[in-house]
């Protein structure tokens, strides 16, 4: 395919494309908060992943055909300006940015917490700094070499919860005995039943779900960049279910059967304690290593999108044209750069305010995404009541299953309001949304006029 001077290198090959959407369905959440939300929910927590994958999937689908409605369009953003309009994708877009902005910056922070697993004594801000600078020479190369890097995390990832599995499985089957505990999948409704926790716990666990879930979506912003979309989105996005299945809910399933419920510390990784109840001493490093890889993957990717979103912004009149400049490797150069600068702030935060940071961070990039995933389903509903000529790819169930999926990530969004942790976080997601909106009625006036007459 013949490369145009100033368009974004078409260099994701289809492993790229499936190891980004692997990354991208594997959140540091499974690994870390998997934890938290077993105590959270019980056994149900099988049940949250299951509806929440469900949806994720949905939503998927919808941004699968709104992309391949039109493959010269390499950006969701831009459906969403096609069919409600540049003031929205203006909101969308900075909400976007919002999104991996905030993700990067609870992941960075979380990256210098882990390594300080191995050296007790190093400052939590150092290890931001290095990872930015590292993760901002490789995304300046090429896109290549984005997709390498992403590979290789997302491997790791693979090996850490198909080794949880394999070994989960084993303990299982031959009746381990860990103090009085007998691995059996009879722990999953010996303890309480299955709802442990009742309703309310059920519904407390579903935040702590989507947030392992964020950046899903991210492959969809990968169109752009891979030679053949037609065929590698379709593929990348047909396979988010089986590995929901395998790595959410097996990995879950296989803990809550070697250990009850509500013998899992919340404060440590479920990963950690399978792992030294078969004696492997290094279980707690190792864990450590994959946590803090997948945080590295989630500021890489960062680093990608927001760059990737605001080089599109700017080709749209919605940010500075300075943002819009490619390098001679079609990277959008200023765009990365100003996105790490960015990044950077992180690195004074955890210096100034270590301690404070992550929960509000964590709960920002959480209810930012769940709005984007809102905007992208409204946006696929209109693209299908205005379009005659549909994609050949199609999300199922369309309208009813558009429906259900709103009602529930705003039904997230309730329970996120209600929750005194997250509820700053809400309002302040909110604000952000309110200021985007009054930012773009005071300097698109003149075109808003301009329009009414054409």
């Amino acid at each position: 395919m013949q490369q145009e001077k100033n368009e974004l290198a078409r260099a994701l090959t289809p492993r790229h494309i499936q190891m980004i959407a692997i990354g991208g369905a594997i959140g540091t959440g499974l690994f870390l908060g998997s934890g938290t939300a077993i105590k959270e929910a019980g056994p149900a927590i099988i049940l949250a992943y299951i509806i929440t994958g469900f949806f994720c999937y949905l939503m998927m689908r919808a941004i699968g055909e709104l992309l391949l409605s039109n493959v010269k369009i390499r950006s969701f953003i831009d459906f969403v300006r096609i069919y409600l309009g540049p003031r929205w994708e203006f909101v969308t877009g900075w909400a976007y940015w919002l999104c991996w902005t905030s993700l990067a910056m609870a992941d960075l922070t979380a990256s210098g917490i882990y390594l300080r697993y191995w050296f007790p004594s190093l400052p939590q801000w150092v290890t931001p700094l290095i990872v930015i600078i590292a993760l901002l020479a490789i995304n300046l190369m090429n896109v290549g070499w984005f997709g390498e890097i992403e590979s290789v995390f997302a491997g790791i990832k693979v090996i850490a919860i198909l080794a949880l599995i394999i070994v989960g499985a084993i303990m299982i089957f031959t009746g381990f005995q860990a103090g009085d505990n007998v691995a059996s999948f009879a722990n999953l409704y010996q303890h309480g039943g299955f709802f442990a926790t009742g309703l309310s716990g059920f519904l407390l666990a579903f935040p702590l779900v989507i947030f392992a879930f964020t950046g899903i979506e991210m492959v969809g912003l990968t169109a752009g960049e891979t030679e053949h979309p037609e065929v590698d989105l379709p593929k990348a996005i047909n396979a988010v279910p089986v590995r929901i299945g395998l790595f959410y809910v097996g990995a879950v399933l296989v803990i809550m059967s070697i250990y009850p419920w509500n013998s899992l510390s919340g404060a440590q990784s479920p990963f950690v304690e399978v792992f030294a109840g078969i004696g492997i001493k290094a279980a707690a490093g190792i864990v450590n290593f994959v946590v803090l890889t997948s945080a590295m993957s989630a500021a890489n990717s960062a680093i990608f999108s927001t760059s990737r979103t605001i080089y599109v912004m700017a080709q749209n009149g919605h940010a500075p044209k300075w943002f819009a400049k490619l390098s001679k490797r079609h990277v959008p150069v200023n765009a990365l750069i100003t996105s790490a600068l960015f990044l950077l702030t992180i690195v004074l935060m955890n210096y100034f305010v270590p301690s404070q940071i992550f929960v509000i961070i964590s709960g920002v990039a959480t209810i930012s995404f769940i709005f984007v995933w809102l905007i992208l389903l409204v946006t696929h509903l209109k693209y299908r009541h205005v379009t005659k000529q549909l994609a050949t790819y199609q999300m199922p169930g369309y309208p009813i299953l558009n429906y259900l999926t709103i009602i529930f990530f705003i039904s997230v969004l309730i329970v996120l309001l209600f929750q005194p942790d997250t509820r700053i976080s809400v309002i302040g997601t909110g604000i952000f949304v309110v200021c985007l909106l009054i930012i773009y009625a005071l300097t698109n006036k003149a075109p808003l006029q301009k329009s009414k007459h054409n």
